[in-house]
């Protein structure tokens, strides 16, 4: 359902008027609610829904402003989780516009292939699986500009035909904000039961304020918070090992907000160099550099996220 095109209210997918009102001109979507499909349960819902059966846990990493590190923590929290090679894990980057995923797992360049049984996602190792759009582009400089019915639908086919097989986990990378890819990605898991959300922030008030507008966000559509991460907390010199704030907490950092929200702080990550040289080599910082107290802070988060998805999986058990 889109604004109408004289600047006059939608009459709404269910209303008689619904395709036929003369507010309804230039609408893109004009002639699927004349024939009366917009107003009905889309079918991919179930479709998406029958697919993640075979998923245990569907995490989904949020950020409400740009570059505060959510990609580069969903790419740990993949590498993290599929160090136990007893575990399936699959990483999908629905940042349509900005996909740096196949960067940072050292895919770029490589394609997705078709068969039978839907897209075949990218492998990094036997157990951890990715798909991103930037598989599909012919070079990793080409622009996505595309408006939001066909992010949805992208979405959709990545969700529905994409063949993941059996997963323990789903780490779902989406882009900042609160806009197009988010609805549709709640929309299509709401019925297949998301474990819930990590949001990422920085300490500095600027990105704490888009941070509550990600919480109010997920408060409205009633999505479970896993907790929060404040990346670039701090800088500790690897050389005098004293600690430099670069982005100094003016109003309490990610703490006093998590505790004004009555919602888990999952830890800090304090700023190290290797971890943006891993990402740009394609490579796990957490092996990498195995000794730095990024790492052992990471290592500490995916725990608790593996231990709130465990309970997760248990409380479900009692439910049903």
């Amino acid at each position: 359902m889109a604004a109408a095109a004289g600047g006059g209210a939608c009459p709404g997918t269910s209303s008689s008027e619904a395709g036929k009102s003369s507010l309804c001109q230039g609408c893109p979507n004009q002639s699927l609610c004349a024939s009366g499909a917009a107003g009905g349960p889309d079918p991919a819902i179930q479709e998406v829904k029958d697919k993640m059966k075979m998923v245990k846990h569907k995490i989904l990493v949020l950020s409400g402003k740009g570059g505060v590190g959510k990609s580069t923590f969903s790419s740990h929290l993949a590498h993290g989780l599929a160090e136990d090679e007893t575990k399936q894990v699959a990483l999908l980057d629905i940042d349509i516009c900005g996909p740096s995923i196949p960067k940072m797992m050292g895919l770029e360049g490589e394609q997705v292939h078709q068969s039978g049984s839907g897209w075949s996602p990218v492998y990094v190792d036997d157990n951890l699986a990715v798909m991103s759009i930037g598989f599909l582009l012919n070079s990793p400089d080409d622009a996505v500009i595309w408006r939001g019915p066909k992010k949805n639908g992208m979405i959709k086919q990545f969700l529905r035909d994409v063949d993941w097989g059996e997963l323990d986990y789903l780490i779902i990378d989406t882009p900042p904000g609160t806009s197009d890819e988010h609805l549709s990605i709640v929309q299509y898991l709401r019925a297949a039961q998301i474990d819930g959300a990590v949001i990422i922030t920085t300490p500095q008030e600027v990105s704490l304020q888009d941070v509550r507008k990600e919480i109010n966000f997920c408060h409205k559509v009633k999505l479970p918070i896993i907790g929060v991460i404040e990346n670039m907390s701090g800088f500790i010199c690897p050389k005098c090992k004293n600690e430099s704030q670069i982005f100094p907490p003016t109003t309490g950092g990610a703490e006093k907000m998590c505790q004004d929200f009555n919602i888990t702080l999952l830890g800090k990550v304090p700023l190290d160099p290797q971890i943006g040289k891993s990402c740009d080599r394609g490579k796990s910082f957490l092996s990498e550099v195995p000794d730095s107290l990024a790492t052992t802070s990471y290592r500490k988060i995916i725990q608790r996220i593996r231990e709130y998805c465990d309970m997760h999986l248990s409380q479900e058990g009692k439910d049903a």
